[in-house]
């Protein structure tokens, strides 16, 4: 017999972050995400998300046995900014029971039907900040930082429990062996054509980062305002996620276009921690994980660009590739290896041709589903 039940205790949540962890202790390619990241990502009381908008957990059992999970999620900015009724579902991981999957994602659709949602889209881990999408092609390698993976079962249980295809989103390698250098080469001459016309290219200044994250923010809400699911980030959530991006952060990899003193655009490239995270097999940073995180930083060999945007009015100027060609010409003599490029829509024609013209490939699929409620 399968019971879905409801997350409310501490013990239930701790079960909901590990069950992963087991469900995929075999497969090579699993990478556990933290357990605090993931904690404070499902807390109330500690993620800003939820100072507009809800979520609820449900796990479900056979047999006394944990065998899933799912996050119902009602995102108030969301619907009140694209002016929809419609709820998300994130955290979703199953064992290959067709029955499990289903009980589990009509337990997120009811959940949302009681916040008077008319569809649900997903897979969503709280927003589309956070990792977004069901794996659907690429499943030889693990993923880079803040991506998700799943086993390829999944893709049969979403549609099993009568979800629909909405839209796919990419993810793009690009070796520095193989990068097209022409972006590199052109560089300086790039960049003094952008000086004429009093566009700087710089780093970020880390000795004024709450000052710069407030800039790219502002950046991020006007460059990004078209994009799939896109609502305007508050600036606490703003705060919180440039906080935990600090953790990490490399300022070489972080650059901005600047014009009499505001960004109109930049890129953001984060080393992939998770080569060092897929050996902290249930996501637990103590007693010796953080020893392996901050050591291992300087080891890693694969970079993931997560953004790139220039507002309107600045596009097609050449701004874009000397941002691509920085990372290029800075990640090379560092050992750099690759750099995944991600996500992008499956119809974002302009940036998909612009990273196909650097010799990246596309490599992994990732797919959003939704249902009718």
């Amino acid at each position: 017999m399968i019971e879905i039940v409801s997350v409310h205790s501490k013990k239930q949540l701790t079960a909901f972050i590990d069950f992963p962890h087991d469900l995929y202790r075999e497969d090579p390619h699993y990478v556990p995400e933290l357990f605090l990241g993931q904690k404070d990502l499902l807390s109330p009381s500690i993620h800003p998300f939820y100072k507009h908008s809800q979520a609820q957990g449900f796990l479900a059992y056979k047999n006394g046995k944990i065998v899933g999970r799912v996050l119902a999620i009602w995102n108030t900015n969301h619907n009140q900014f694209n002016n929809l009724s419609e709820g998300q579902f994130g955290f979703f991981d199953t064992v290959n029971d067709q029955e499990v999957a289903s009980k589990l994602l009509d337990a997120a659709c009811e959940w949302v039907k009681s916040k008077g949602g008319n569809n649900i889209v997903g897979p969503i881990n709280l927003t589309t900040n956070d990792t977004v999408g069901l794996l659907v092609d690429g499943f030889d390698r693990p993923p880079m930082v803040m991506m998700p993976y799943n086993a390829p079962y999944y893709i049969d249980m979403v549609t099993g429990a009568g979800f629909n295809k909405k839209v796919d989103l990419r993810a793009y390698l690009v070796t520095t062996g193989q990068a097209n250098q022409r972006s590199v080469l052109l560089l300086d001459r790039l960049e003094e054509r952008l000086k004429r016309s009093g566009i700087i290219l710089r780093e970020i200044n880390v000795k004024d980062f709450d000052n710069e994250a407030k800039k790219i923010r502002d950046v991020y809400n006007k460059a990004w305002d078209k994009n799939l699911g896109f609502v305007p980030m508050t600036d606490e959530e703003f705060k919180y996620t440039a906080k935990e991006l600090k953790m990490i952060l490399d300022p070489r990899f972080c650059v901005v276009a600047e014009k009499d003193n505001e960004i109109v655009g930049f890129v953001l490239g984060v080393p992939n921690i998770n080569e060092i995270l897929i050996k902290n097999k249930r996501g637990r940073l103590f007693p010796f994980g953080i020893f392996r995180l901050l050591f291992g930083l300087k080891k890693v060999k694969s970079l993931r660009v997560l953004m790139l945007g220039v507002i309107s009015g600045y596009r097609k100027l050449g701004i874009e590739a000397c941002l691509y060609g920085r990372i290029i010409r800075t990640a090379t003599p560092l050992g750099i290896r690759e750099a995944e490029c991600s996500w992008m829509l499956d119809d974002n024609y302009m940036m998909n041709n612009a990273i196909e013209q650097i010799n990246a490939a596309f490599y992994k699929r990732y797919r959003l589903y939704e249902k009718t409620l």
